[in-house]
């Protein structure tokens, strides 16, 4: 299942209530430009079948993503009626696929990865699900080497290696999002790493989970789950799921767990080139620097003089963004608005988002 209900508002202005980043084509493949969302679902070839793939969206953008994905159905695609984070869309998965299977196993991934190389990738996912397959219990989640102490990423403490799983760890603590000082203990000490966003997890051990530690999101999830396949969901989702309690599955499902001795926290270390496109500079991340490490895209219309370590963002061919004497600014231009800010303030952009007039949210 891709989550793919983030609103992107620190990728404001290219990303938009109507338009969410994740269908934004921002993103560098062979074949042109791309979105996160098209490449997050080229990402399972050869790890997933096409018809077991799953899509958790806003509702609203349900025709959008059948025209940018048609090889997803609309029974593939689990539409929420207002965003409620991530502990729902993981739920509702979970409530849902219940109805089809008891022994389903499931990946969680987001829409918002560069992820490569491929083949390394599809090896761990393969042993996430044998992870889970061989112990029910099991809630796998996958660590990143950390390069730099992120205060916006959780973190898995990684323990005992696990018999007969060759990049799998027992976690001894799962910590989201600590300060800054904790991170640096955390990076500094080689014990940590980042938790990747991205989990394998049984379908009833999650409803075991909210069951235990989040008792009210379980009651309204098994709800919906049980009108899913009748003709009464639209109204049970529209009733029930914008009444439900929001928090992200990191804060209301896993560090829990950690602590419980009926559940078994576990990670896969994965040993991939991985960037969270959260923001505009970790999106310049993925585009082609110059020699002074100036970015550019999607539009070719962009000129650096005497600047250094600057991107700028377009949509159009036609109108030029020229930089002169700048360094560390971001520039993205829109028909209707413009984005001119200092790197370092890339994370108060969700703050001024807030106080934008909802003509240009």
């Amino acid at each position: 299942m891709i989550m793919a209900g983030g609103s992107g508002t620190r990728l404001w202005p290219l990303s938009r209530a109507e338009r969410p980043k994740q269908l934004l084509p921002i993103v560098k493949t062979q074949a042109g430009w791309g979105s996160l969302l098209e490449v997050a679902a080229s990402r399972l070839d050869g790890v997933v079948d096409p018809e077991r793939r799953l899509i958790c969206t806003g509702e609203r953008f349900r025709a959008a993503i059948r025209k940018s994905l048609p090889a997803f159905g609309d029974d593939q695609i689990l539409g929420e009626p207002i965003g409620r984070d991530t502990i729902n869309a993981v739920g509702m998965t979970a409530a849902v696929l219940l109805q089809q299977d008891p022994d389903a196993v499931f990946a969680v991934l987001t829409a918002d990865h560069v992820i490569t190389p491929q083949d390394v990738f599809r090896d761990r996912m393969d042993e996430g699900f044998r992870l889970v397959e061989d112990d029910p219990r099991r809630l796998v989640t996958f660590s990143i080497t950390p390069t730099y102490p992120a205060t916006g990423y959780g973190y898995v403490h990684i323990g005992a290696s696990i018999p007969g799983f060759e990049h799998a760890s027992k976690t001894r603590e799962f910590v989201e999002k600590p300060d800054l000082a904790r991170a640096t203990r955390y990076v500094q000490s080689g014990e940590y790493g980042w938790n990747s966003g991205m989990f394998v997890f049984h379908a009833q051990t999650v409803m075991d989970c909210l069951e235990r530690f989040a008792p009210e999101n379980f009651a309204g999830l098994t709800r919906v789950g049980a009108a899913w396949d009748s003709a009464q969901r639209s109204a049970v989702l529209g009733d029930v799921y914008p009444t439900l309690p929001k928090t992200s599955v990191d804060f209301g499902v896993m560090e829990p767990a950690s602590t419980d001795p009926d559940f078994l926290i576990c990670c896969v270390d994965m040993k991939v080139d991985w960037l969270d496109v959260g923001s505009w500079p970790s999106y310049g991340q993925t585009l082609e620097a110059d020699a002074s490490g100036n970015s550019a895209g999607p539009s070719k219309a962009a000129i650096f003089n005497d600047s250094k370590d600057c991107l700028v963002v377009g949509e159009d061919d036609d109108h030029t963004i020229a930089l002169l004497g700048c360094e560390g600014l971001v520039v993205v231009r829109t028909p209707d608005a413009t984005l001119v800010m200092s790197k370092e303030k890339a994370e108060a952009l969700k703050a001024l988002h807030a106080e934008l007039d909802d003509g240009l949210k």
